[in-house]
């Protein structure tokens, strides 16, 4: 199991092939949301990537960064700090020109009961930042939350599977879609909609929260019997390499891992490598949220960290403590409140 300064720099290794591609992308990389789960690993990233290359390139991470400490830490790896709140007009107004925009804003948790502030953010935000970046590239992340639930005998929903979301987040992810795909068309911005199911740090992701449920005798239902996980690395470096990719009309690219994955396998090899027993309960359902990642891989290959590798490294970061952020994901939800 790696240390956390380990999982660190692993995580943030760049390939030889997004030194290549990044070098092509004109002009500075903006990422807005970067201190949310997935923005400080990413624009770790694009950091060392162009030092490797010796890219005339500025990284510049935006968010609110309400814990200083985050902030201090990305700019002694060289990052350059924009304190922002991307809601704020002036705010918008004042962000730094660049030719490339990773896009990480978004409201899932808490959405529920907050349907009006999740539309803002989720929908009308989008839209905003297109306008203010017209002609930068821009690489978004949306969600695999906008396709419907289908058969777990199907491998999962592609690019070309018409979307079909449950709930109202999901609804909002799609309208974030078709704002910026709007705007990508009417000012000839090019632009990537990256359909991410699920990320894993080893702080958080699917597979925590199943191996601490396992950990704690919790049990586990398993009407949502299937997943996809991938390695956030890998996701990370996606996010950035598809930026090449992005296009008019907008692009959209899977990112998920190469398997489906059954619950009840993981509950039980967590339970194995724990010397317990899982509580399951439930039966599994015959459809669930599936993405196939095929077209990504084919492009950018297979993910550098495969899922029995996450599955051990999990185990051994849950059972020895490891720093967890308390950020459970929800994936057994089938109705789409968050």
């Amino acid at each position: 199991m790696p240390t956390e300064a380990e999982l660190d720099e692993l995580m943030t290794r760049p390939s030889p092939g997004l030194i290549a591609e990044l070098s092509t992308v004109d002009g500075d990389l903006v990422v807005l949301g970067a201190g949310g789960k997935m923005g400080p690993s990413l624009v770790r990233l694009a950091r060392r990537a162009v030092v490797d290359g010796g890219l005339d390139k500025r990284v510049i991470a935006v968010s609110r960064f309400g814990s200083g400490e985050l902030a201090e830490r990305l700019a002694a790896d060289g990052v350059e700090i924009v304190r922002a709140d991307l809601t704020d007009e002036a705010s918008l107004a004042g962000l730094p020109d660049a030719g490339a925009v990773v896009y990480l804003v978004g409201a899932k948790f808490g959405s529920h009961g907050n349907e009006s502030f999740t539309w803002m953010v989720n929908s009308y935000l989008p839209g905003r930042i297109a306008q203010r970046y017209a002609g930068a590239r821009i690489a978004a992340f949306s969600t695999g939350n906008v396709y419907p639930l289908t058969p777990v005998t199907a491998g999962g929903a592609d690019e070309r599977t018409p979307p079909g979301p449950v709930g109202e987040y999901a609804m909002s992810c799609l309208g974030r879609e078709r704002v910026l795909e709007h705007f990508g068309s009417a000012n000839g911005t090019p632009i990537a909609l990256l359909r991410l199911n699920y990320a894993i740090d080893l702080r958080y992701g699917v597979l925590v929260d199943i191996a601490r449920r396992v950990r704690d005798g919790e049990e586990i239902d398993l009407t949502t019997g299937n997943v996809n996980v991938v390695w956030q690395g890998w996701a990370n470096e996606v996010a950035l390499r598809s930026l090449r990719l992005a296009g008019t009309p907008a692009v959209r690219i899977n990112i998920a891992g190469p398997e489906t994955v059954s619950v009840r396998k993981l509950a039980e090899a967590f339970a194995a490598r724990f010397g317990v027993s899982a509580r399951l309960t439930g039966e599994e359902a015959p459809t669930a949220l599936l993405s196939d990642g095929g077209a990504a891989h084919a492009l950018f290959g297979y993910p550098s960290v495969g899922l029995h590798q996450l599955i051990d490294w999990t185990a051994d970061w849950v059972r020895s403590g490891g720093t967890l952020l308390d950020k459970p994901t929800k994936f057994e939800r089938r109705d789409g409140r968050f």
